[in-house]
C-alpha cells in the first residue's frame, strides 16, 4: 500500500523482501534513497546501513522502528543513516521525511558540481601561457600547494598574484575549506586590525556587537593578504604570532582565539629594502617567504601575449554579445610589441575597450589604441628572411642576444635594454646558451 501511494505521489519505487536482495537492487539500478525496517530476517537493517554506506556512498539511508528500539535508531544515525520514522507509518509523515532527504542530496550535488567548477577554475592550467619564465614558477605553486607551509608571491600589479593564491588554495587538501581575501593596502588603517583580526563588543566607539575577523574567518582554509607591504608595523606583530603560534588576539579581547589558517601573502613592493628602511619586520618576512613565488611581467613573456590576447578578445565578445567581431592575427605583433606597464590587467581592459568601442564587424589598426600602433610589430623590424629547409629558433635567439651583447661592448644592462628583456633573464639565456665573452672576444 506503502509503495502504491508513494508511487502516485511521482516517486519512482523499486521495493526487495530482504537487506541481501536490496543489495542485489542496487547493483542493477541506482537509487537516491533507501528506506529499510531496522528489524528484518537475516541481514538486519544496521548491517544493511553499513553495507550501502560502504558500497554505495552517495545513497541516502531513512530507518523504520519500533518505537521500543529507538535507541538501536540513533545508533543507525551514528552510522550514518539521514534520518527514522517510527512505526506506525504515517505516509504524511514519510513524504515529508523523503522531500527533505532528497533535497539534501539536491544540495549535496549542487555543492559537488560548485567545488568542480571552481577546482577547474582555479586550476594551475587555468593560468594562461607556456613561457618558461611562467611555467618554472607554476611547477614550484604546484608543488608548495600540497604543503601547508606559508607563501609569498611577488611580482608587479596586475599579474595575476591572487589568481595564483587561489590555484595553489583550491588545489591544496584545503580546497574545502574557505580562501578569504584582505587588500591591506585597500583599508582604513584604523579598521584593518579589526577587519582582520575581529573585535569583542564595547572595544572602541561603534563596536556595538562582537566581530569576527577575517583570520577566524579563514579557519581551516587559506587567508590571502594583499599588498602585505602596507600592513603597519604594530599589526605585523600579530600577524607573526598568527603564523608562529596559531593565534589571533581581537581588539579588546583577554584573551586569544587559536585558529588554524594558511598564509599567503602577495605584495609588488621590494620588502627587503623595506627592511632595511625599518618599515617591514625582518623577522615576518622569513616568516612570510618559506615559499617565494616570483610572477613574472608580461614584457617578459612576449611569447605568451598571443594566447591572452585570444582568450580575453574572446571572453569579451561574450561579455558584451558581439560573437561576429573578428580581430586578424595581423595585428597580434603590435599587442607583442608593447611592454604592458600594467600587464595583463592592461592588456585585458584593453581588449575589452577595443570589443565596445570597434563600430564594424572587424578590428582595424586604425581601431588600435594610439600607443600600440606606434609600436612597429617586431616582425616588421627583423626583416627575416626564412629559408625553405627550415630554421631554428633557438639559434635565430641566441644569435640575437650575442649580437646585442656584441653591439653594446657586452654590457648586460643595456643588452637587456635593447632586447626588451630584464638582466636576470639575459642572464639566464646567456647560461641556457653557453654564452661567454671570452668564446667570442675575437670573433
Amino acid at each position: 500500500m506503502t509503495e502504491v501511494r508513494l508511487q502516485q505521489c511521482g516517486y519512482d519505487v523499486l521495493t526487495a523482501a530482504s537487506g541481501a536482495e536490496a543489495l542485489e537492487v542496487l547493483q542493477k539500478k541506482p537509487a537516491a534513497l533507501v528506506i529499510t525496517d531496522l528489524k528484518m530476517p537475516g541481514m538486519s537493517g544496521l548491517e544493511l546501513l553499513r553495507r550501502i554506506r560502504a558500497e554505495y556512498p552517495e545513497v541516502i539511508v531513512v530507518m523504520v522502528t519500533a518505537f521500543g528500539t529507538i535507541e538501536t535508531a540513533v545508533e543507525a544515525m551514528r552510522a550514518g543513516a539521514y534520518d527514522y520514522i517510527t512505526k506506525p507509518v504515517h505516509i504524511d509523515e514519510m513524504r515529508l521525511v523523503i522531500e527533505r532527504a532528497l533535497e539534501h542530496v539536491r544540495l549535496r550535488q549542487e555543492l559537488q558540481e560548485l567545488r568542480s567548477s571552481l577546482d577547474r577554475k582555479y586550476g594551475f592550467e587555468n593560468i594562461l601561457g607556456h613561457s618558461n619564465a611562467l611555467l618554472s614558477v607554476l611547477d614550484m605553486a604546484s608543488r608548495a600547494a600540497q604543503t601547508t607551509s606559508t607563501v609569498l608571491i611577488r611580482g608587479e600589479t596586475g599579474t595575476g598574484k591572487e589568481l595564483l593564491a587561489k590555484a595553489i588554495h583550491f588545489n591544496s587538501p584545503r580546497r574545502q575549506k574557505p580562501f578569504v581575501v584582505i587588500n591591506c593596502g585597500a583599508i582604513p588603517r584604523d579598521l584593518l586590525e579589526s577587519e582582520i583580526f575581529g573585535h569583542v563588543k564595547g572595544a572602541f566607539t561603534g563596536a556595538v556587537a562582537h566581530k569576527k575577523g577575517r583570520a577566524e574567518a579563514a579557519d581551516g582554509g587559506t587567508l590571502f593578504l594583499d599588498e602585505i607591504g602596507e600592513l603597519p608595523l604594530e599589526l605585523q606583530v600579530k600577524l607573526l604570532r598568527l603564523i608562529q603560534q596559531g593565534e589571533i588576539e581581537k581588539v579588546g579581547a583577554e584573551e586569544t582565539t587559536t585558529v588554524d589558517v594558511r598564509v599567503i601573502a602577495a605584495t609588488h613592493r621590494n620588502l627587503q629594502a623595506m627592511i632595511e628602511d625599518g618599515t617591514f619586520r625582518e623577522d615576518l618576512y622569513y616568516r612570510l617567504s618559506v615559499i617565494p613565488l616570483e610572477l613574472p611581467p608580461l614584457r617578459e613573456r612576449p611569447e605568451d601575449i598571443p594566447e591572452l590576447v585570444e582568450h580575453f578578445f574572446v571572453k569579451a565578445k561574450e561579455k558584451h554579445g558581439r560573437p561576429d567581431l573578428v580581430l586578424r592575427p595581423a595585428l597580434i605583433p603590435y599587442f607583442c610589441g608593447y611592454r604592458w606597464p600594467g600587464n595583463i590587467r592592461e592588456l585585458e581592459n584593453v581588449i575589452e575597450r577595443l570589443v565596445v568601442l570597434t563600430r564594424g564587424n572587424e578590428i582595424t589598426l586604425a581601431d588600435l589604441p594610439e600607443f600600440l600602433r606606434r609600436e612597429r610589430p617586431v616582425l616588421e623590424e627583423v626583416r627575416l628572411e626564412l629559408p625553405p629547409q627550415g630554421i631554428s629558433l633557438e639559434a635565430i635567439e641566441k644569435e640575437l642576444i650575442l649580437r646585442a651583447l656584441k653591439r653594446f661592448d657586452w654590457n648586460q644592462t643595456q643588452a637587456a635594454r635593447y632586447l626588451d628583456l630584464s638582466r636576470k633573464t639575459l642572464i639566464y639565456r646567456m647560461e641556457k646558451y653557453k654564452i661567454r665573452r671570452e668564446y667570442y672576444e675575437g670573433s
